[in-house]
Formats: structure tokens, sequence, C-alpha cells
């Protein structure tokens, strides 16, 4: 038994219809996105958005001390407590650095030039019993890591 097709011209579009009124097997394929599909781009999507979310704030504070910590290096102090002093007065006026203080710099002197490191970690709570450790560590401009 052969199956005649019927179309219909609808706007641009054409429309197979079998001979009972409905949709042939590849016009049923070329549909779009199905529901399934729409809702996990949704719910992959949602996650990354709402994992940069949480972490912004922590990257924020990294980019807040190594913008501190180029400014004091620049600055030509030239002894130990006066590079810590001066951290800890920028970290009290810049409220966003929480994370490390003055005595958690390493400050060393190469080529001439003082070099201040710092590292720390950051937790960030995703849900419960599931948290995110970022390791942040990063020195002042012209030292090599």
């Amino acid at each position: 038994m052969t199956h005649r097709l019927l179309e219909e011209t609808k706007g641009r579009s054409r429309v197979l219809l079998t001979p009972r009124g409905g949709l042939t097997r590849s016009a049923r394929r070329q549909r779009g996105v199905t529901l399934l599909g729409l809702l996990f781009w949704a719910v992959a999507i949602g996650f990354v958005a709402y994992v940069g979310l949480k972490t912004f704030p922590t990257v924020n504070e990294y980019l807040t001390i190594k913008r501190n910590v180029d400014a004091i290096a620049a600055e030509g102090l030239a002894t130990v407590p006066e590079i810590r002093a001066a951290f800890d007065r920028r970290r009290d006026v810049e409220y966003s650095i929480q994370s490390i203080s003055g005595k958690d710099l390493e400050i060393t002197k190469e080529n001439e030039r003082v070099v201040i490191r710092f590292a720390y970690d950051a937790e960030v709570e995703l849900f419960e019993p599931v948290y995110l450790l970022i390791k942040y560590k990063g020195s002042s401009q012209g030292a090599r890591e």
C-alpha cells in the first residue's frame, strides 16, 4: 500500500501531511527543542549563574587585595612593619578585604624592589553540605610567581 503525501503551504513553510492528516515522520523530528532539552539547558545555565553569583564576592576581594598590594609596593616603603601597617590601614578603609591582614603578607626584596606576596583560601557555600574551595595567591607587580 502506497502512502500519498499531501502538501499544504502555510506562509513560507511547507507542511507534509499523510492522508489521515498527521505529520510525516521527518516533519515530526524537525519540530525544534523538546521540553526536556529546554529544561536541561535552563538548569545548566541557572547552576552556572548561581555559582558565578556566589563566587563573585571572593573574586572581587582578590582583585581588591591585588590592587592594594600593588599600590603599597609602588609607594617605596622600606621596612616590613611599615608595609604591614600600610596594608592594615588600607584594609580598614576597604570593607571588602576580610580574608587576610598585614601579618599574612610575605614581604621580600628582589632586585632592589619590594615584593609582596599573599595566599589564602576562600570557601563558598553552594548549598548546605557542598562547598566550593578557591585558592587565591598573588604578588605585587614585577614579581616572579
